[in-house]
């Protein structure tokens, strides 16, 4: 729980760290920003490879994880359409509600609620002793099927704020290979899988997407370059590994500190939300979202719990499925899909790329924290239920 609540404190000091640098590092701001974001790209290359490293399916029985996947992606999917018609008919003026960039970049921005955070979750449930029953074992694939559905899907949105271009067809040619080869080549890399060895991988992978960047948009400018975000490239390095679980003292530290970091680098991301600089920021947008006016702080506190109520409401998709389980597993497995973490951060990180803000950027950190803060809260919640109808998996007819 300690760990939860300092992810939210972290986010919540980049948020104010976001609005006093500029002012106090003057003309060295941008350096500052350009380290920090780089920073922040290994950060979140290393949490994703730890992330493909516990994507682990019997490939011989893919057929029975098609149900579980469509169930995550329906699990992922309403959240986001649900806080996409939030943001464009309630944040948004009814003049731009038929505006087809409003759509593109809400689509893209409002993803940030569909990943659950499969580290937080796994972790919590394995400290509450629930590690042999079923709800463990299902979470754990709808959770990782939930991140990887995010990760594809990203791609398409990426691709419909570029436009029809040739960059188009390098990226989709590029996100199919990586795929093959993460499907091929599933678990057989057998690698050092210490912090060390990973953190090195995260760079080489960040460094990799940089450079194609940077060659493109040195021979065909900036407008015209190809950006492969870290997310799928880092996902797949971490499924090629033949997993090894490591949890050491020194490992957990190593781990959990990257991803306060991590947090604390995306809050540090934010643009100016207050003053006059927040306000000479949205005359000069270019975006639809960055140019909204900024809401009154109380008005934006009852966006932040309706976008929160809806995200949630939209994870309650596995309750109606697996109906030859009790309705408080199934519930107690919806409430576990409730939490969110650095993917979601991730996507907010990437949307920051495209421009995007105004009060809908604002909306999604601050419910990102909320959700953060609330997590304890639903893993208690999911425990309860769980102990109702608790009995370990079994194998060969005997409790495991």
């Amino acid at each position: 729980m300690r760990k939860v609540l300092s992810f939210s404190l972290f986010l919540m000091a980049g948020l104010v760290a976001s609005q006093l640098l500029p002012g106090a590092l003057g003309a060295g701001y941008g350096p500052f920003k350009a380290a920090a974001d780089t920073l922040l790209y290994v950060c979140l290359g290393f949490i994703m490879i730890n992330v493909g490293r516990e994507f682990e399916i019997d490939k011989t029985r893919w057929r029975s994880y098609t149900a579980d996947y469509f169930i995550a992606m329906a699990t992922a999917a309403l959240p986001w359409l649900l806080i996409v018609l939030y943001y464009v008919f309630v944040l948004l003026p009814s003049d731009l509600w038929s505006d087809p960039a409003a759509w593109k970049e809400n689509l893209l921005l409002s993803r940030f609620a569909a990943p659950t955070s499969a580290g937080i979750l796994f972790t919590m449930l394995a400290a509450l002793k629930l590690k042999e029953s079923w709800i463990y074992r299902k979470i754990q694939v709808l959770a990782i099927f939930d991140d990887l559905d995010t990760i594809l899907l990203m791609i398409p949105l990426q691709i419909l704020m570029i436009g029809l271009r040739w960059q188009m067809f390098a990226i989709v040619a590029i996100v199919v290979v990586l795929l093959a080869v993460g499907w091929r080549r599933q678990g057989t890399w057998d690698v050092r899988q210490d912090w060390k060895r990973i953190l090195g991988l995260s760079v080489a992978v960040c460094a990799l997407t940089q450079a194609i960047y940077l060659a493109t948009k040195h021979w065909y400018g900036p407008e015209n370059s190809i950006h492969i975000e870290v997310l799928l490239p880092a996902f797949v390095v971490g499924m090629l590994m033949r997993h090894r679980h490591i949890d050491t003292p020194a490992e957990r530290r190593i781990a959990t500190g990257i991803s306060f970091l991590f947090m604390l680098l995306v809050g540090i991301s934010m643009p100016l939300m207050t003053g006059s600089g927040a306000a000479d920021a949205a005359a000069a947008a270019s975006s639809v979202t960055a140019s909204q006016p900024m809401m009154p702080w109380g008005v934006v506190a009852l966006h932040v719990v309706a976008v929160s109520l809806l995200s949630n409401l939209g994870k309650l998709v596995p309750l109606f499925f697996y109906r030859d389980r009790k309705l408080s597993e199934r519930l107690a497995l919806s409430v576990g899909m409730f939490t969110r973490g650095e993917v979601g951060a991730g996507v907010i990180f990437i949307a920051l790329g495209y421009n995007l803000g105004g009060p809908a950027l604002v909306v999604s950190v601050l419910t990102l924290v909320l959700n953060l803060v609330l997590t304890g809260g639903f893993v208690v919640w999911v425990k309860q239920l769980a102990l109702k109808s608790y009995t370990p998996e079994t194998a060969n007819g005997k409790t495991v």
